[in-house]
């Protein structure tokens, strides 16, 4: 069901909120540009403008505000007796304005405020940060305190971050900045296997997956118990859903078990994995065509021998017919070679550890190439920022639209998803058609329509309801607790 008609980079300057400059041509603003989009006789052409020059018209007529201030409020706008009035106003949020000015430790009393805020200023981008324990404007009266008087954040939501630059070395597409259909996979795998284990092995269930609006995804992890948790605890969630810790003569050093078994999480994660990989990843990567991608996968065998003799089998083969039939050939022609293992360092190993050796070989190549890849510095500390959804990306101009987890390999990252000159015209036209667009909710007029209801759908909805029951629980905690009132 769609929602109701209601309401780590360089920097070139750091500023405070209250030396912030209000929006005007200096932040790349055309002078006096209307909240009006186009001429009353035809949609206007926005491609001649810049991103940063559409931002008033975007957040001013598209940009869901309503709906973004009952995810960050988490029921405390209520006039429930157990809502926190002053939650809301807790929380950080860091403006990037136009010309690279930083400007963090921004806060706002309620939604309006915040609404006003990003009008007048008309952010390139705005990070959400931590909810602290007082209005983070006020916090250098709290310097030099000590124990819970210092100024400290308290709530945060768990967060993930995975970008496509960290799949360089397994994408033969494209590297840096590039993105398509070919690697996208990668992304769309890394969603369903964190997602799973987030649900099943941590037990949350309100996770919101949000594309970045370039090559990479964001997750924000919103139970309850997800933000309230230490950055121990965050550190440790973070390392357990990690494999990769970096390379290692030539391979990907991995903490997968070297026993016989591992964990519940990884079974389930290779189970996802190895039918992408053969008929995706390899195929589509081409990762056994050429010897400068083989001999990283080959890397991945202990035995000395059974790589060199692949290396020669495949050297020597052409590669006339069809690229995709050559990568699988070459990985089942791998696979039968594995058991051929008979070294394992120095020591001479049992058949059962030649045999647990061949098995890890072709589980490790797998997580290797196509297991998540976490950024997780993003993911150990509850005061890391990171880029609000439904922001639009100053290079691309796309929106970062949320992403429905279980059809996550059918987001489209490079035509799929609405730019902010596509919506205005969209918007344009829709006043052409209909005489002229409701001013509430200008998004369900464009493309934007189906990233807001997936934004309710996926996340915001259950996430609502289940606000309500903390509440509930709150007040049954507090009236169940003893009273001297006779």
């Amino acid at each position: 069901m769609g929602p109701e008609s209601s309401p780590g980079n360089k920097r070139q300057k750091v500023s405070e909120p209250e030396a912030a400059k209000p929006a005007s041509a200096d932040h790349g603003m055309q002078e006096a540009v209307p909240l009006t989009t186009g001429r009353a006789d035809s949609a206007s052409d926005y491609s001649t403008w810049s991103v940063q020059q559409l931002m008033k018209l975007y957040y001013g007529r598209l940009f869901p505000h309503h709906d973004m201030f009952k995810w960050l409020v988490y029921g405390n706008d209520s006039k429930h007796p157990q809502a926190d009035a002053a939650y809301f106003h807790r929380r950080e949020f860091c403006f990037t304005l136009d010309g690279d000015i930083f400007v963090r430790y921004q806060s706002f009393k309620d939604g309006e405020e915040l609404r006003t805020a990003i009008n007048n200023k008309l952010p390139a981008k705005i990070d959400i940060g931590p909810v602290y324990n007082v209005d983070p404007k006020h916090r250098n009266a709290y310097a030099g305190l000590e124990g819970n008087r210092k100024f400290m954040p308290v709530e945060r939501e768990l967060v993930f971050d995975i970008d496509l630059t960290d799949y360089d070395d397994v994408r033969t597409c494209g590297k840096g900045a590039h993105i398509c259909n070919k690697c996208w996979p990668l992304m769309a795998v890394a969603i369903k296997i964190l997602d799973m284990g987030l649900r099943e092995d941590f037990g949350f269930k309100h996770i919101l997956w949000v594309f970045s609006g370039r090559r990479g995804v964001h997750a924000w992890v919103c139970d309850p118990r997800a933000r309230r948790m230490s950055d121990e605890a965050r550190s440790a969630v973070a390392s357990f859903l990690s494999v990769h810790k970096g390379q290692e003569k030539g391979a990907t050093r991995l903490t997968t078990s070297t026993g016989l078994q591992d964990h519940p999480f990884l079974d389930s994660a290779y189970q996802c994995l190895e039918e992408l990989w053969i008929q995706v990843i390899l195929p589509e990567q081409q990762l056994l065509e050429s010897s400068e991608t083989w001999t990283a996968v080959l890397a991945h065998i202990p035995d000395a021998q059974v790589r060199q003799g692949l290396h020669t089998s495949w050297s020597s083969q052409s590669k006339g017919g069809d690229s995709s039939d050559l990568n699988t050939a070459r990985w089942n022609e791998l696979l039968q070679k594995l058991p051929n293992i008979a070294q394992l360092g120095d020591k001479k190993p049992s058949k059962a550890q030649l045999a647990a050796a061949a098995q890890k070989a072709k589980r490790d190549i797998v997580f290797a190439y196509a297991y998540p890849r976490l950024d997780v510095e993003v993911s150990k500390k509850m005061n890391h920022l990171l880029k609000a959804p439904f922001c639009v990306h100053p290079k691309t101009g796309k929106v970062c639209v949320p992403i429905n987890p279980q059809h996550a390999e059918e987001f489209d990252p490079v035509h799929g998803v609405p730019t902010v000159s596509q919506l205005l015209k969209e918007l344009d036209q829709s006043e052409l058609n209909t005489g002229s667009a409701d001013m509430k909710n200008q998004w369900k007029y464009t493309a934007l329509q189906k990233a807001v209801w997936d934004f309710h759908d996926c996340f915001l909805d259950d996430l609502l309801a289940n606000n309500k029951d903390e509440l509930a629980k709150k007040a049954r905690k507090a009236a169940a607790q003893p009273t001297t009132k006779w």
